[in-house]
């Protein structure tokens, strides 16, 4: 039978939140006249699979899930295989907001009615592909910390682990070439970010747009602890870009490492290791968007 949509689900994501809200989800589908499938997920290779299947048998793929579960889809789903929806059912949900989708999934259910299509870019790192920021350093301890938490934090979990993280750290030397040109400096982290929010709301890169074709870089330099402690709240509303240490630069192919291993971290999950080289893939993602939305 032939379905208009497939959804694929991630059960445990927000903390068993997405499988709470499903039948509601499924009911308002259903109210809505849509003919669709579920699929729960038991693995992000398994979600992948999931998102061929349906693509191949021309399905609007919908992800209802955390970040992760939605990159994982998206990067089955690149050079116009089939549109992706989204509903959030994570904790963090972030390329939900950037994109303007409501944070309810049952509520988000209406875009996918009567939202219309867009292209957007993706960012790739060895083979891997992400929606938000790619990050490391003191992000990556901070994302570590918080996959390991447990405490019933729900979104400060991500403030949580950066300051736990923050008090054990110590500045990494950094080399990062972007198109070409390369500088060096000392301090916190490296991000290379295609959506511009991570973090459960922390706009890093308030100005960033899916659809211009580029990676938008941001270099966080050595500062004392209490003014980097200081500019955190201010990422929440994006009104932290003139702080000082911060430098923002743009491309299209960017390679960073530093003195030391780290992992970096994607849409919330280990994505690649150090030394680590991020190109974007322009206009290569069909999503369907708000109609209203003016965030990009």
């Amino acid at each position: 039978m032939k379905h208009d949509l497939c959804l694929i689900v991630n059960p445990t994501a927000g903390a068993g939140r997405a499988a709470r809200l499903l039948p509601a989800v499924e009911a308002e589908l259903r109210a809505m006249g849509l003919s669709f499938r579920v699929e729960r997920t038991s693995s992000m290779d398994h979600a992948r699979e999931l998102a061929r299947r349906a693509a191949e048998a021309g399905e609007i793929v919908a992800a209802m899930g955390g970040d992760g579960l939605t990159g994982a889809i998206a990067g089955e789903l690149r050079d116009g295989a089939a549109v992706l929806a989204v509903l959030p059912g994570g904790r963090g949900n972030d390329f939900a907001r950037k994109m303007g989708i409501a944070a309810d999934p049952v509520a988000a259910c209406a875009n996918i009615a009567n939202g219309r299509e867009r292209r957007i870019d993706l960012a790739t790192v060895n083979g891997r592909s992400y929606l938000g920021i790619l990050s490391a350093g003191l992000d990556s301890d901070a994302n570590r910390l918080a996959n390991e938490n447990r405490l019933p934090l729900g979104t400060a979990v991500y403030a949580y682990a950066a300051l736990r993280a923050l008090a054990a750290w110590k500045p990494a030397h950094w080399t990062v070439t972007t198109d070409g040109e390369t500088c060096e400096f000392d301090g916190y982290s490296v991000a290379v970010a295609n959506s511009g929010v991570y973090g459960s709301g922390m706009f890093l890169v308030p100005d960033a747009k899916l659809d211009d074709g580029m990676l938008d870089v941001v270099l966080c330099e050595e500062i004392p602890k209490r003014r980097y402690l200081a500019n955190l709240p201010k990422v929440f509303k994006g009104t932290h870009v003139n702080a000082p240490g911060l430098r923002f630069l743009q491309g299209r192919d960017v390679t960073f490492a530093a003195d030391r291993p780290f992992t970096a971290y994607a849409d919330g999950d280990p994505i690649a290791e150090l030394p680590a080289t991020i190109t974007v893939a322009p206009g290569t993602l069909r999503v369907l968007a708000p109609t209203q939305s003016s965030r990009w």
